[in-house]
């Protein structure tokens, strides 16, 4: 199957990435804007939290995904951290996948491309999957279209899949949300999120 890449993607990312033995992720074509590929959701005290990367000098149009460069000038990465710990310090795995994490907000990355790649395999391997991931090396124009996810796994696209709920830290105030980030299901069910994922 084909993916994009995406900064902690969401559940329907892995619902699709676990089945597969052989991942392919979109390198070679143009940075999209508003999209997974920079930003992530979270369940935080107030509902839903989007998270986004700031990025350097991504004004242009056409601006090759390997081009794209991530900007320190605001301390997004600390503030990233900062949300994350307070949407999720009482879930029930945050001090165990925590410092797995942390890593990524306390290095100081050049692109946007490796960033999101190191994560994409750090969080597979929490997952305890380990499919095989393969970037292209130039743009895939047509690709199996039952096995293309580059542009329906959006967030501007809702998702046909029916999520199974499961406990989440502030669903007492707004409910079960679901389809965020893959943080908010490692830290709710830990272990048990790769089951999860292959429930349904």
């Amino acid at each position: 199957m084909i993916l994009s890449m995406a900064y902690f993607p969401p559940i329907e990312y892995f619902y699709h990435a676990v089945k597969s033995d052989r991942i392919v992720i979109e390198s070679c074509e143009n940075f999209v804007k508003q999209t997974y590929r920079n930003r992530c959701s979270i369940y935080a005290s107030g509902g839903k939290l989007d998270l986004s990367i700031t990025l350097d000098k991504c004004r242009r149009n056409h601006l090759p995904l390997k081009e794209v460069k991530i900007s320190y000038s605001l301390p997004w990465n600390k503030l990233h951290l900062k949300a994350i710990a307070s949407a999720y310090n009482k879930s029930p795995f945050f001090m165990y996948y925590q410092p797995e994490l942390e890593m990524f907000f306390k290095k100081e990355y050049i692109w946007l491309l490796d960033f999101n790649c190191e994560i994409l395999q750090k969080c597979l391997k929490l997952l305890r999957c380990s499919p095989k991931i393969v970037l292209t090396e130039k743009y895939i124009h047509e690709y199996g279209q039952e096995d293309d996810f580059r542009e329906s796994i959006s967030p501007k696209i809702q998702s046909g899949i029916q999520f199974p709920a499961y406990t989440q830290v502030f669903d007492y105030k707004f409910g079960f949300i679901p389809n965020l980030s893959i943080i908010d299901l490692l830290f709710n069910r830990g272990p048990e999120a790769l089951s999860y994922l292959k429930s349904f």
